[in-house]
């Protein structure tokens, strides 16, 4: 079981920072609108598509690798007060009766979005109506249920972690990530403390 949380981790991590790179398509293309609309006075037809398929790809399919850092919005006042035992009960319940249920929704009326967009022109796929570009919008579509999916896939993993914790009581350990500079500063600043701490005891023992 921990072997299969550790290559569903990595895998989700694999593909988070993958698509991370839309990221800068997202900011090339509004920055080359940005220079021609105000500089040259020649705005372009596809900047604004290119710009919501970027953000929404990136949004997407970064969704497993967010659950597998814990990186999702949640309430955890009471939450992180309680042991790890009665934490991963809640946390399997809330899984099995509201994640897997409407990720696998998700999944399902996805794949019928992605289709029927890619039925239209004769089975060549939508256009988007946003712009005069035509710019193709059925892979746009089509990544829908793929985020689902390894929503899905990061779920299992969610679930065998609460498994693994309720059996012993601790929870299995994330894969080491980029810490958000907050959490390093406070870090850095406990270490601080303890080093003037220990500092400070060794001049009154002498």
């Amino acid at each position: 079981m921990h072997k299969f949380i550790f290559l569903v981790d990595s895998f989700s991590a694999w593909v988070g920072k993958a698509f991370a790179w839309c990221i800068l398509l997202l900011t090339f293309g509004t920055a080359y609108e940005v220079f021609v609309r105000y500089a040259l006075r020649d705005p372009t037809s596809w900047a604004f598509d290119i710009s919501y398929m970027m953000y929404g790809t990136l949004f997407m399919m970064g969704g497993a690798y967010t659950l597998s850092r814990e990186g999702h919005v949640r309430g955890d006042v009471l939450f992180r007060l309680w042991p790890p035992k009665v934490q991963a009960s809640i946390e399997l319940l809330l899984y099995l009766l509201f994640f897997l249920p409407g990720i696998l929704a998700l999944i399902f009326a996805g794949a019928d979005y992605a289709l029927e967009s890619w039925s239209y022109n004769y089975g060549t796929g939508e256009v988007s109506i946003n712009s005069p570009a035509n710019v193709p919008i059925s892979q746009f579509k089509t990544i829908l249920p793929v985020a689902a999916a390894l929503l899905l896939l990061q779920g299992a993993a969610q679930v065998c972690r609460c498994i693994v914790c309720l059996r012993t009581g601790e929870w299995p350990k994330h894969l080491e990530d980029v810490e958000e500079l907050e959490k390093v500063l406070v870090q850095q600043h406990e270490e601080e403390e303890r080093r003037r701490a220990a500092a400070a005891r060794r001049g009154d023992a002498s």
